[in-house]
């Protein structure tokens, strides 16, 4: 059997009293814990409405806002780490958020076994780890065999934005999001700046050494999906 390469290493970091006592008390109620089957969206939001996906959200503040200020939208948002899953409920409980909810597990596996084909209208997927090493550059999430079967669970005309500060990573996002046949891209190459993605503390004191961030943008266009020379791994 072929081991997966996971895209992400639990790391003992440090958690805040506050960050615990949330994933205590909030994540019952803000969470869906992994499962090996699918998920019922429109029963879990209570409600039919877009559905955007957010994988690797950090310590959460852009997914806060996003969805703070976009209350018409749903969003489901994945990661590993407690501190940002406890700093995030944290904002939910802050802004008294409605339409958002936290699943805590490799996004991989929550795609390969909870999402449904064609539930989603968008994924947002901001500042993965670039693993700058060569010998890691296996772990990068962005790869053929993932975005490949991220698009089996797209609508026609949802859209992936993925956004790098690591230049190196952009050039091969871009590279492999051009070879997904089951995408086009909205722009010729990189995209501007939505303002739908607000700045992160950490991109704007980016901006102000000089820094540039690259934004990809690309679109499910209508092709069939085939998924046979495909695994389910991160390779």
């Amino acid at each position: 059997m072929k081991q997966t390469i996971r895209s992400f290493v639990l790391r003992q970091g440090r958690i805040s009293s506050a960050q615990r006592r949330a994933c205590e008390t909030l994540l019952p109620q803000y969470g869906i814990s992994f499962q090996r089957s699918h998920i019922d969206l429109e029963a879990i939001f209570g409600r039919q409405a877009p559905i955007i996906l957010e994988i690797g959200f950090g310590m959460g503040e852009t997914t806060a806002l996003i969805a703070h200020h976009h209350p018409e939208q749903d969003y489901l948002a994945i990661e590993v780490h407690s501190p940002g899953v406890g700093n995030l409920l944290n904002q939910i409980e802050k802004l008294e958020l409605t339409n958002l909810r936290i699943i805590q597990h490799d996004a991989v596996e929550v795609m390969q076994h909870m999402l449904p084909l064609h539930c989603l209208d968008a994924v947002h997927i901001f500042f993965p780890d670039p693993w700058p090493k060569a010998k890691h550059h296996k772990r990068r999430l962005i790869q053929p065999p993932f975005i490949h079967r991220l698009c089996q669970h797209l609508k026609q005309g949802a859209y992936i934005h993925l956004a790098t500060d690591w230049e190196e990573y952009a050039l091969q996002m871009l590279e492999v999001m051009n070879n997904e046949p089951l995408l086009d891209n909205t722009y010729t190459d990189f995209a501007a700046r939505p303002d739908s993605r607000p700045l992160t503390k950490f991109e704007q004191r980016g901006i102000k050494l000089g820094h540039s961030v690259w934004d990809l943008i690309f679109r499910r266009n209508s092709e069939q999906i085939n998924t046979q020379k495909y695994t389910n791994t991160v390779d």
